[in-house]
């Protein structure tokens, strides 16, 4: 066991969920960073006796005795829901700030986060750039994408943790557990979320889970994705989370993002930002525990890449060299809390006439497969929902 806490400076901080994590692994927060006023009202609030720095482009160095440097940079220009300019965007353009950053401070770790896309953005060129920064630094790195569910927590998330190190190995960290995709049969199936913003190309549908929490949609906004529940009462089936459910979904306490800032925002808005761009607490927990215990890593496993192949799920290199590791998204088996046992039924809202509509009206045109019960619930709850009840819509 590293025989000192180790100290960690959060660029990029939104509401600490890497931070809070790390916390509760054991690490010590001794810097915080991040420039959108409602966040940084969340971090004072609940990291209130950590510096907090307003803006990482105007920040100078980093602490002196900092052993880990987190960055859960801006995905805005990565994710598939955003404008996918590519790592040189404006937003996550400044990313190049950490590097800046991490040529006058060598900390023991580095750990990036970000979305699946960021693997296959630019055909590759997004991380290739990421490494190519890092070992001209005398970096080692590694990465591996993790589904929360990993956790406990039902939501299917998946986000790639980068890690990185100048004197440490990091696939020590980041591989030396795995344990396999999980059978299906283990999930529940009194539940299933779903995009109600999609239908006609994808539909993000999760047994006993709900799709990735996200900060923005197709629509340009903030929303929740929807959960069917079949054994409800007519127009109690379809529904949305509250976003306390949210903010539990993302491994928070409930209100971790209420603060007299974001309360301003009837509509939540805010808040389901701040929760869908946060990192889900029970991930950066067991990078935490694994970074104060790195196991063993067989590199037997792993398979030399060819410079032209493809980013996979997960991989590790140095001075130039890379190969692919064959471990999976899950490291653990936590105990699963089911979806229904984490919501708060009596917090559920009805979708909406409108978005309802819409929805059934995508499926309609698809050619997705959609579950024959799971269309008739949505189409009786559209006509429930409906303000002026029209006539039945045909199938």
């Amino acid at each position: 066991m590293t025989k000192h806490r180790l100290r960690v400076a959060g660029l990029f901080a939104g509401v600490g969920g890497l931070e809070l994590g790390l916390k509760q692994a054991g690490l010590q927060t001794a810097m915080l960073c991040e420039v959108w006023t409602p966040a940084k009202a969340v971090l004072t609030k609940r990291f209130s006796k950590v510096p907090l720095e307003p803006d990482v482009q105007h920040l100078e160095a980093l602490p002196d005795d900092v052993d880990v440097v987190t960055a859960g940079f801006p995905c805005q220009d990565l994710s598939q829901a955003g404008r996918t300019a590519g790592i040189a965007g404006e937003q996550s353009g400044l990313v190049s700030h950490v590097f800046r950053l991490l040529k006058k401070h060598h900390p023991r770790w580095l750990v990036l986060e970000n979305v699946r896309n960021m693997l296959v953005l630019d055909k590759g060129k997004a991380m290739l750039h990421l490494v190519q920064e890092l070992e001209a630094l005398g970096y080692r790195w590694a990465y591996r994408l993790v589904d929360s569910r990993f956790t406990g927590v039902p939501q299917r998330r998946q986000r790639v943790l980068f890690v990185a190190s100048r004197t440490e190995d990091p696939r020590a960290v980041l591989f030396s557990e795995d344990a396999g995709d999980p059978a299906e049969s283990d999930r529940a199936t009194d539940a299933y979320g779903f995009y109600w913003t999609e239908g006609l190309t994808g539909l993000g549908w999760a047994q006993d889970a709900v799709p990735t929490v996200k900060g923005g949609s197709g629509l340009g906004i903030p929303s929740p994705p929807a959960i069917w529940i079949p054994g409800n009462p007519l127009g109690r089936r379809i529904v949305t989370p509250s976003i306390t459910d949210a903010e539990q979904l993302q491994g928070f306490p409930k209100d971790w993002t209420l603060t007299e800032a974001t309360a301003e925002k009837k509509n939540g808005r805010d808040r389901w930002k701040l929760v869908g761009n946060a990192v889900t607490v029970g991930v950066s927990k067991w990078l935490g525990e694994r970074l104060l215990s790195p196991g063993a890593y067989d590199e037997a496993e792993a398979v030399p890449m060819l410079d032209s192949a493809p980013w996979p799920t997960a991989a590790w290199g140095y001075s130039g060299k890379r190969w692919r590791s064959t471990v999976s998204m899950w490291p653990r088996h936590a105990e699963y809390t089911h979806l229904m046992d984490l919501v708060d039924e009596d917090g559920l809202t009805p979708l909406s006439y409108r978005a309802a509509a819409g929805f059934y009206s995508r499926t309609q045109r698809a050619k997705l497969k959609f579950d024959e019960e799971f269309l008739l619930d949505m189409k009786e709850h559209v006509e429930l929902m409906d303000p002026d009840r029209l006539k039945p819509l045909s199938v």
